[in-house]
């Protein structure tokens, strides 16, 4: 995890609003992947690449103009997940870099990419291996605003969050829930 943190402390300036929303995100994402794979032991996961990919999956926000986030670049929050990618791939990273690229939402096909004329390169952006799977899947639980960034949503709110970019994104996040499970109890 020092490596994560290094490389985050690389391209956040420590203290930003943008580092401590990232740190404290990320976080929250790593503690629920990992307790994931611990309760799929059968999935072979390799926890080493969850936990650095958890850390680092959110990176390329830097580059987006997001200023509720501190976030003052020149794309649109969309494009974080492949601008992650190509900021880890410079630090060798190459199996987390393709998780930063396909965390967003639960997938983005190449076909909703040219569909809606998205600003994103035209390849799939879906999640393939169990850990980029998993990893997408414990994001869904935490948002970057508000005050309570450790505080997951409940199942209701993600639904129609996905909802918004598809009536097939709620049913591929239950998909997630049938490999994984889920593992916190919902205050009302």
């Amino acid at each position: 995890m020092d490596n994560a943190i290094n490389i985050i402390d690389k391209y956040l300036e420590p203290g930003s609003k943008v580092h401590s929303i990232l740190i404290k995100h990320s976080m929250s994402v790593r503690n629920l992947a990992l307790k994931i794979a611990e309760k799929n032991p059968h999935l072979n996961i390799n926890l080493p690449l969850l936990e650095q990919a958890a850390m680092l999956h959110d990176i390329g926000m830097i580059k987006t103009n997001a200023p509720d986030l501190g976030c003052f670049g020149r794309y649109p929050y969309i494009c974080h997940g492949y601008l992650g990618r190509e900021l880890i791939e410079k630090e060798g990273l190459h199996d987390v870099a393709l998780i930063c690229e396909r965390h967003t939402g639960v997938g983005i096909s190449l076909k909703e990419i040219i569909d809606n004329s998205l600003p994103l390169p035209h390849r799939d952006m879906l999640p393939v291996t169990v850990e980029e799977k998993i990893l997408c899947y414990a994001d869904k639980f935490f948002s970057k605003s508000g005050k309570h960034l450790s505080n997951p949503k409940k199942l209701k709110k993600i639904h129609s969050g996905l909802l918004k970019f598809g009536e097939d994104k709620p049913r591929m996040f239950d998909d997630f829930i049938g490999m994984f499970g889920i593992y916190y109890v919902y205050q009302e």
